[in-house]
């Protein structure tokens, strides 16, 4: 794991500037750095390095290619780079190779297939910079499903490109304001969607994505983007062309797509190990490591004392069943509250998903034994996991026999009623007048008025859940575990796991989204991810992951398993109320600071705190505001 910065038609000093961006994410590689700079002064690509493979000199970046056509600058892990060497040395288009890294392997597959012919070769999750001499034009390439972050954009009259935000805000002449247009998207959703970013002109490349920029760089009109692997047509074609065989038979199939994936995964020139929840995701990846490791698997869980958001002991109980190394750690509240200070700079832009708390506490834990953790990340949005989908198929069942023309009308009258002032009928009233399953999933995170008036002068951003087809894929499920993939899996969770994990220097590598394994899924009937009791449609008798748990009950006894699952989650709300966390909240959302800043509304900001301090009304808006607002103070201001 690493991180990668650059520029190209930077008139400043380059060489001051790169060591600047590369000093701003040193923790996403402590081990080693380089620099390159090409003749003419187009180019410059910076990297820091965590070894994991081939750990010699061989292995360091930027590196070029043998011909000397390409330098790369790379982030992550190519999991097939062994099958891609013996594919280039069977076919002579390489006489031997230099090192063992996989870094060199990839380079001389651009060589000899081409850009996206050889991206297309490899297995991973990657984050890339590549320099071509011959054709005079960057490529910047991000993996399939979007686990390695990459940045991109334009400071005065350069093109910057980084792992982490904040190295293009360390750029001499970075003066780009804050988007605004995007804060009613974050506001929504806690999180702020690729394409943007907090800053204007600055983006996120999309995963799956291929952006090519022309040199010399005059402006962002000589960037085009190409998409070379794309998890909606994956859906699409998995569900025209569903597995026919059994769900035995899907099971087997699973298992051997798993395995394959971790013995992958595993591969390392240091130590390994795993994340462990008491959920069926985490206990499956380390299940089948367990069966695939002739020693004890090490395994990391956190606890706490707080019983309605502790799992260590079921974590603990599975750990021994399956013989692995287990280590945990039971964290305190304060514990938690010391690593709010740190979130800003930790994810460069504001991010308030709370989990990314004990996320952090338990990297920062597993580094300590390991330089690698593998996760079990990816389960609920392929498998069908998540309650909330139940929810909106049960929804949409009791609604879809009314018309919409007839739906909508009754839909403006509740919520322009007396009526709407009720949380629970403004939330009927939205639902109402849905289109279909999609828009009630659209539905259901914006129906509080107050979360759009946060912003001030924002304007609007599109954004995919907003403009998703209703009834793209004929199944309910189907649908809305694909916006999941599309949207909140890749700029919520794989966010939160990189960063989290990236701040210690602990590489996260995670099974379920090897390339196999998503495209199978995607062909697996609904009925073999999810199943109720008694054929009812409700939150109590929902099983979900169906062929997930077929293949983990292999390994772990069912009944060890099928309990409620509590969440990676932290009483955040309560925690609050408190003296030190409530003063350090009204500190941040000070009327005065707020009006200063002009950038929020502090009289609904306000409305929102004292819906919570005085009436007992949570939203989870206030920790979007919180962690928008500690942003502001420790990293823009």
């Amino acid at each position: 794991m690493c991180g990668i910065a650059g520029f190209c038609n930077f008139k400043g000093d380059r060489q001051e500037n790169i060591e600047r961006m590369k000093r701003r994410i040193y923790h996403r590689g402590p081990d080693a750095g380089g620099s390159f700079f090409s003749e003419d002064g187009q180019v410059t690509l910076g990297h820091r390095r965590l070894s994991i493979i081939d750990l010699s000199e061989k292995g360091a970046q930027p590196m070029t290619s043998h011909s000397g056509r390409y330098v790369i600058a790379y982030n992550g892990e190519i999991y097939n780079y062994k099958s891609v060497a013996e594919k280039l040395l069977r076919e002579k288009r390489v006489g031997a190779f230099r090192g063992s890294s996989d870094t060199e392997v990839l380079l001389e597959a651009f060589e000899a297939y081409g850009v996206k012919e050889g991206i297309c070769l490899c297995k991973g999750m990657f984050a890339i910079a590549l320099y071509d001499k011959k054709e005079q034009c960057l490529y910047l390439l991000r993996d399939r499903i979007g686990e390695k972050p990459l940045y991109y954009g334009r400071v005065g009259e350069s093109f910057v490109f980084a792992s982490d935000i904040g190295a293009i805000a360390a750029l001499d002449g970075f003066h780009n304001p804050v988007n605004r247009a995007v804060l009613g998207l974050y506001f929504i959703h806690g999180y702020i969607p690729a394409p943007y970013s907090i800053y204007e002109n600055i983006y996120k490349l999309e995963p799956g994505t291929i952006l090519k920029v022309r040199l010399p760089f005059d402006g962002l009109d000589a960037l085009t983007q190409e998409t070379y692997w794309s998890v909606k047509e994956v859906a699409r074609r998995g569900q025209d062309s569903p597995f026919q065989g059994t769900e035995r038979e899907a099971a087997d199939e699973l298992e051997r797509l798993l395995k394959e994936s971790i013995a992958q995964q595993m591969a390392a020139d240091v130590p390994v190990g795993a994340f462990l929840s008491a959920g069926i995701d985490s206990a499956t990846v380390v299940a089948l490591m367990q069966s695939l490791n002739k020693g004890r698997v090490k395994s990391f869980t956190i606890g706490m004392e707080e019983k309605d958001y502790n799992e260590a002991v079921y974590a603990k109980e599975i750990a021994r069943h399956l013989g692995t190394e287990h280590t945990e750690l039971y964290i305190t509240e304060e514990d938690a509250k010391a690593v709010i200070p740190a979130l800003a700079g930790m994810f460069g832009e504001p991010f308030a998903d709370s989990s990314q708390i004990p996320t952090y506490l338990v990297s920062k834990m597993t580094r300590e034994h390991v330089t690698v953790s593998l996760s079990g990340d990816g389960g609920d949005e392929l498998f069908c996991g998540y309650t909330s989908y139940p929810s909106v198929e049960r929804i949409w069942s009791k609604m879809k026999d009314i018309p919409w023309f007839i739906r909508k009308p009754c839909s403006e009258l509740v919520i322009h009623s007396p009526l709407a002032r009720k949380p629970i009928y403004r939330i009927k009233g939205k639902l109402l007048g849905a289109r279909g399953p999609s828009d009630i999933y659209i539905c259901s995170r914006e129906t509080d008025p107050l979360a759009k008036r946060i912003s001030r002068n924002g304007g609007e951003c599109s954004y995919k859940y907003s403009e998703y087809a209703p009834g793209y894929l004929e199944e309910v499920n189907h649908n809305i575990m694909l916006m999941d993939m599309l949207m909140y899996h890749p700029d919520d969770i794989l966010v939160k796991v990189d960063r989290a994990a990236m701040a210690v220097s602990l590489e996260t590598r995670v099974p379920m989204l090897d390339k196999d394994v998503v495209e199978f899924a995607w062909t697996l009937p609904i009925d073999y991810k999810r199943e109720w009791k008694n054929g009812k449609i409700d939150h109590s008798g929902f099983y979900g992951k169906k062929v997930l748990r077929d293949v983990l009950y292999r390994y772990v006894p069912r009944e060890m398993m099928e309990r409620p699952k509590k969440g990676f989650s932290i009483p955040i709300e309560k925690w609050l109320c408190q003296p030190g966390l409530r003063e350090w909240a009204e500190s941040l959302i000070d009327k005065g600071e707020l009006m200063r800043q002009g950038i929020l509304d502090a009289d609904v900001v306000w409305k929102i705190w004292k819906d919570f301090t005085e009436k007992g009304q949570w939203r989870i808006q206030i920790w979007y505001i919180l962690m928008f607002q500690e942003w502001m103070r420790q990293i823009y201001l």
